[in-house]
Parts: C-alpha cells; sequence; structure tokens
C-alpha cells in the first residue's frame, strides 16, 4: 500500500510548490525509520515528513510536530551538519521511478555554496535515504555492502548510483501511440502485464485503473484485442494522464483497512472512496490508518516479551506434567512393597519384568526390574523415587503458580507494547523489563522531556475516564491519581488496562461506558460479553513486592459487556 512513481509525479510538484526557497531549519528523528525536516518560508512553517517504512514508504507534509529520539542517531546528526541552515534549491523525481531528490544549497568553508542531495528512494523494503555531494555518498540510513547486494552498494564516498533502470515509456514525455505500439509488440501477455511493462512508474492501482477506464479486463490476452480496443485503451491512458496533471488524490478503505492511494481517483475497487485537497494529507492519513509509525524498540521488546511467554508456556507445560507424575507417587511404594513381599521366589540380574499378584488388591501388576542391579537395589531404587516425587510435588506446585503468574505478568506487557504509542510508554515499559531482569541497562540513557500519560475519555454526560497504557502508568493511576472514592474498573481475570471514572456519583450509562471501554483496552477485546469487574479505588490494594500492575481487590460488582469500537470522538488529548 504506497504511492507509484506515476503517483509521485503530483506529489513532487505540490513538495516544489510549498517548499523550494525554505531554511532547513531542524532536523530530527523518530525512529530507525522516519525522519523530520523542519523548514521555514516567511511567515510559515512546514515539517517534511521522510518515512521508509517498508509497507508505506512516502514523503509528506506534517500538519504536527512528532516526538522525536531523546538522543539523535550518527544519520541524524551527519543531516544536520550538512543541511541545518541550508536553503531549498529544487525537489525533483527521477524519470517516474520512486526516487525524489532534494537539492540543498548550504553556506561552506570561505563562504562557498555548496549543494547537498538528499536521495529519498521509496521503493519498499528496499528504501533507503541517502546524501550525496558533488556524486559522492557522504552518508546513508542504510549503508548497502557487497554481503547484502551484488549489484549496488550503497557506503560512504563511493559514487552514487541509481538502482537498475528499467526499460519503459514515461507517459508524460512519450507519445501514447508509441506507447500503444510498444503494448502491442508481445501478443502473448495479459493486457496488465503488458501496461505494467511499457508505463514508466506505473504500479498495480494505476494499471488497473487505466484499463477499468478503457472497459476492458485486465486478464485478456494483447492478442485478442481489435482496433476499437487499443482505442479505448489510447483514451484510458490520456484521461489518467490528465487526471494527474491537475492531482485527485484518493484512498481506498474497506473495513478500516486501507486498499490503495493515488494522485488520481480509483474507480476499479469496491470500497469507501475518500478524497483529500493534497497528497500529503492522504498519504498522512494513510500513515495513520495503517500505523506505520512504530516507536523505537517497540518490536524488540514485543518479540522479547514474545519469546519470554513462550518460554514460560512451555516451562508449564513441563510442570504439569511432571506434577502428573509426582502425583502418581504412590505406584513407586506399591511395587516396592510388592517386590519385597516376593523377593524370596526372585533371582538377581534375570527378569526385566515380573508379574505377580498385588498384595494390595489382589489383581495382577507389572513390575519393570532394572537386570544390572539386584532384587534388594531395585526395591531400593523404587522407594528412593516414591520419596523424590513425593518431596518434588509441593515444589513443582509452587513453581506452576509462580509460572502462571509469571504468564498474566508478560501477557500485561505483551498488551501495554500493543497499546503504546509513544516513547515515553515505551521507556515506561523498558524501564519494568529493566526492574524485571528481562533485559540489561548497558549505559545511562537520556531522560524523557515528558512522562507517558494515561488515556482520557469523555462519556456523554462529560465524566471524566482515564486508561492505563501500561503497568507502571496503572499504578500511577490507581494510587496516585485516582481518589479513594473515584471508580476503578478491570475485566474479570483477564489481562487488560486499569480504568479509572473521576467520579464518585457514577451514572449506569457512564458506568457501561466505562466498562466497554475497559473491554476494549483488554485481551479480549475482539470478544463479546466480557466480564468487567468495578469497585471503588479505596478497595484496591497493592500487595508488597508485587510485580508493577498486579493489584488485589474486595467488594467488587461485575458487568458483561461487548468492547466498544468507537473510541475516537470520546478521546481528549492530556496535556502535560
Amino acid at each position: 500500500m504506497n504511492l507509484d512513481g506515476f503517483s509521485m509525479r503530483p506529489l513532487t510538484i505540490e513538495l516544489s510548490t510549498a517548499l523550494i526557497g525554505g531554511r532547513v531549519d531542524k532536523i530530527t528523528q523518530q525512529n530507525k525509520a522516519n525522519l523530520t525536516l523542519t523548514i521555514r518560508q516567511p511567515g510559515k512553517t512546514f515539517l517534511l515528513r521522510i518515512s521508509l517504512a517498508p509497507q508505506n514508504p512516502s514523503l509528506h507534509l506534517l500538519t504536527k510536530a512528532p516526538e522525536n529520539l531523546p538522543e539523535p542517531p550518527t544519520f541524524c546528526m551527519v543531516l544536520r551538519k550538512n543541511l541545518e541552515n541550508g536553503r531549498i534549491a529544487a525537489i525533483r523525481q527521477h524519470e517516474l521511478d520512486r526516487i525524489i531528490f532534494i537539492d540543498v544549497d548550504s553556506i561552506g568553508a570561505g563562504g562557498k555554496i555548496q549543494t547537498f542531495t538528499l536521495a529519498a528512494e521509496l521503493i519498499g523494503k528496499y528504501s533507503n535515504l541517502i546524501l550525496i555531494h558533488d556524486g559522492l555518498i557522504v552518508d546513508a540510513l542504510k549503508k548497502i555492502g557487497t554481503n547484502s547486494s551484488r549489484v549496488r552498494t550503497v557506503l560512504p564516498n563511493q559514487i552514487y548510483q541509481l538502482p537498475p533502470a528499467q526499460d519503459k515509456l514515461d507517459i508524460f514525455a512519450t507519445d501514447v501511440e508509441e506507447i500503444l505500439s510498444r503494448i502491442k509488440l508481445d501478443g502473448t501477455l495479459r493486457l496488465d502485464k503488458a501496461v505494467m511493462n511499457v508505463c514508466q512508474g506505473f504500479g498495480p492501482q494505476s494499471v488497473r485503473e487505466t484499463i477499468f477506464r478503457a472497459g476492458l479486463p485486465v486478464d485478456i490476452k494483447i492478442s485478442a484485442l481489435d482496433a476499437k480496443d487499443f482505442d479505448s485503451l489510447r483514451d484510458a491512458l490520456i484521461d489518467i494522464r490528465d487526471d494527474a496533471k491537475i492531482s485527485k488524490p484518493c484512498m481506498i478503505v474497506d473495513a478500516g483497512k486501507v486498499l490503495a492511494i493515488s494522485a488520481v481517483k480509483l474507480n476499479y475497487l469496491r470500497g469507501e472512496i475518500r478524497t483529500f485537497e493534497t497528497l500529503s494529507e492522504l498519504l498522512k492519513t494513510a500513515d495513520e490508518i495503517s500505523g506505520s509509525y512504530v516507536p523505537p524498540d517497540k518490536e524488540k521488546f514485543s518479540k522479547l516479551a514474545g519469546n519470554e511467554l513462550r518460554r514460560a508456556t512451555n516451562k508449564i507445560a513441563v510442570l504439569e506434567s511432571e506434577l502428573a507424575a509426582a502425583e502418581n507417587a504412590d505406584d513407586w511404594r506399591i511395587r516396592a512393597d510388592n517386590l519385597s513381599t516376593y523377593r524370596y521366589r526372585l533371582k538377581d540380574h534375570v527378569d526385566a519384568e515380573i508379574t505377580v499378584e498385588n498384595i494390595y488388591d489382589g489383581e495382577k501388576i507389572s513390575i519393570p526390574l532394572d537386570k544390572r542391579l539386584t532384587i534388594s537395589a531395585n526395591i531400593q531404587a523404587c522407594y528412593k523415587k516414591y520419596d523424590k516425587l513425593k518431596r518434588s510435588t509441593r515444589f513443582i506446585a509452587e513453581q506452576i503458580e509462580l509460572c502462571r503468574e509469571e504468564i498474566f505478568y508478560l501477557e500485561s506487557i505483551v498488551h501495554a507494547l500493543n497499546s503504546s504509542t509513544t516513547l515515553a510508554d515505551i521507556d515506561e515499559i523498558r524501564t519494568e523489563l529493566i526492574a524485571g531482569g528481562y533485559i540489561k541497562e548497558f549505559k545511562k540513557r537520556t531522560a524523557l522531556s515528558k512522562k507517558s500519560q494515561p488515556l482520557k475519555f469523555f462519556a456523554p454526560d462529560g465524566t471524566e475516564i482515564l486508561v492505563g497504557k501500561n503497568n507502571s502508568q496503572n499504578d500511577r493511576l490507581t494510587f496516585k491519581i485516582a481518589a479513594p472514592d473515584d471508580l476503578w474498573l478491570h475485566t474479570k481475570d483477564i489481562t487488560g488496562s486499569h480504568v479509572i471514572i473521576r467520579s464518585s456519583q457514577v451514572s449506569d450509562e457512564t458506568l457501561q461506558f466505562a466498562a466497554e471501554i475497559a473491554a476494549h483496552f483488554s485481551k479480549a477485546q475482539n470478544s463479546s460479553n466480557v466480564p468487567v469487574d468495578y469497585v471503588r479505588c479505596k478497595f484496591v490494594k497493592k500487595p508488597s513486592g508485587a510485580k508493577p500492575g498486579f493489584v488485589i481487590f474486595t467488594n467488587q460488582r461485575t458487568l458483561y459487556v461487548t468492547p466498544r469500537v468507537d473510541l475516537k470522538k470520546f478521546l481528549s488529548t492530556i496535556s502535560d
């Protein structure tokens, strides 16, 4: 789900109109895939987001400044050194490829003007951001050596080379008749493949839209088309080219998922059609829906928590198996007692198994023997096994309980990571993982300037409702922010967030609303009839030495609700 090269042409024009002549005031980096350039024009400031997220690489303007890493990475520092206070001289697209160059003029040594070029290669998982000066690579966000690519390396002090070129035609610079002639060359190809092979910058969306406008099936063979069909295709190519010149940004959404985005209106897809004034607005919205921004370390911590959760789950399965064996300890005592009773009949080192009448119930019982041991030694071995299993029963039961507590805690970490959207959220989880011994802190980190804040909602009657996003926040919310008579809610025996209703007098409608929020911010958010406990905060306690987020409570009541989904309109931003 990204813009193809065809749609990036009007995007380049849009950005050029807004930014050329502007001064690069500040460069910040949000994570390993996102940077933002603050560009000042007379009387106005623009925020240019460069995103290399594989699922949606893009270049667009923001309306709100994003939060930044407390310690800028090396590449960000290189960009600051060479580009800050420079002027945007040009923004240009390489032919119709998904490569946009930003030329920045800055004053170098001796007052000489020097031009740096920032190459944004927005090509899916191979996306990269490369700083170039006088044709040489200064630095790159992703350095590519010979071990990673045999075709093209990207390393400092190398000559910058464009990605391998494709023999295709630019619809804006080539006569349509020439394009049609090239399409006709291979009659064995399907129409969609032929158009994509010939038209430079055309991705699947542009190809399908062109064929739809021509009124032709996408899978028809070129050899099956007649003169009228090619006339229709010619008209469709001209039509989509002309649409791109005036730009009609369009997004197709189905069930909350973005199906396609384009600089032209898409008619071939079914779904909700959303149109936008600018391509930047389109790309910003697509980012928000797809969640392409991931706070640093979120993926790493999610993987760590997932691995620890699997380890604990496997461990508890082994422990339960050992407990089941320990609970059958009497079988070993019965074997030993029977061997002691019948030992006069048996000879050492002869039988691998004997069958006798059980002295306790008269039924036949088979007893395996170790032929390497004497009968007396086999008896002692059975008694030792019995004693060991009896002693281990209590220990294993304690270990199982501890393992279950760890699983519940790790599930809360996973839930918190899924809810985390800011650097402050992730920083609190990092602190919690360090305190729990799951990760080590190798160096002192720069403290974030602001703390993570809980989510704030307002019920239809105006009552304030707060929701914790992680365990540390849950503790702070329940024991420091909430008043004793505020109402506390949590899904019953299900991992989820602490929810606080900031009122001592709560209507049934507000209680129902808050319970639906609690169900939404829990592991059961995709279920129905979810049990939610509620109680006054004064009845919620934290046991001494308990893990973050763990509480006990009394006097609770339970509601059964379906998780709320339409929460966005009730959400309010909490000020610091």
